[in-house]
């Protein structure tokens, strides 16, 4: 069994392969505050709930955008898996072929995506990843990633408008019944939802012209994937474990065994 982990700058997330497929997955907050025993006991917790004990585990992949975390996660594995995690970093084989200005800036989740996106769906390909931002990434055919584009992601602007404006509610992020709101809160909800589906179709219809080829497909992942995946003209695939289907991937590549 192979545990992989993307630690996010809200949430992580934690899955466990056995021969290809997820038999168990969880989304736990991230905290920089957790120490390593602390995060030992989740996973144990995690593990054990789905009858799977550390001996049962072959490796552990992970990949992170927040450093503080990494260090306490790593000792949390290292101490309570007895594995010493494989870091998706620098120097890993990834399948993908990174022209960024400076390579190190991507951040490792959108690499782990990016292999993922590319195994199940082939290039061209847009990733749309709803997390703390909402990140876009173009991978062209022949297995470039180009770069991308990176916004706000909806639950900052949401929390940015209840904490900027002072008549302005804390708000359930959900679709509502009509684009005319007829409350604060409903108005607020169509505002976000459906700014954020024309902000999507914008941004990808810009990037399919740009990269001028044929046939791409937009992925979408992350926690708001679906719900504006299905008011989006221009969303084909929503797959909620993207990043660790690419992890599992690029473990395969860098393990043939």
């Amino acid at each position: 069994m192979l545990l992989v982990i993307d630690v996010g700058n809200t949430n992580t997330a934690i899955g466990v392969y056995q021969g290809g497929s997820l038999v168990g997955n969880w989304r736990i907050s991230t905290s920089r505050e957790r120490t390593s025993d602390e995060i030992g006991m989740i996973l144990l917790s995690l593990l054990k709930h789905a009858g799977i004990s550390p001996a049962m585990l072959s490796d552990v992949i992970m990949c992170t955008v927040a450093p503080p975390v990494m260090h306490a996660m790593s000792n949390a594995i290292k101490k309570y898996m007895d594995k010493k995690p494989i870091l998706v970093e620098p120097g890993i084989k990834t399948g993908v072929n990174i022209k960024y200005e400076n390579p190190r800036e991507v951040g490792s989740d959108k690499i782990v995506n990016a292999a993922a996106a590319l195994r199940l769906y082939g290039g061209p390909v847009i990733i749309v990843d709803f997390g703390t931002a909402t990140t876009f990434c173009a991978i062209n055919s022949k297995r470039d990633y180009l770069g991308g584009v990176i916004c706000p992601g909806i639950k900052i602007s949401a929390e940015a408008l209840f904490d900027k404006a002072s008549k302005l509610p804390r708000i359930e992020i959900i679709k509502p019944r009509h684009i005319i709101g007829r409350t604060t809160v409903t108005s607020m909800q169509s505002g976000i939802v459906h700014g954020y589906v024309g902000q999507v179709d914008h941004i990808v219809n810009l990037m399919k012209q740009e990269m001028a080829e044929q046939g791409i497909r937009v992925v979408a992942t992350g926690g708001m994937a679906r719900l504006i995946a299905s008011e989006s003209k221009t969303i084909d695939e929503v797959n909620p474990f993207l990043s660790l289907q690419g992890l599992q991937f690029i473990y395969e590549m860098n393990n043939p065994k």
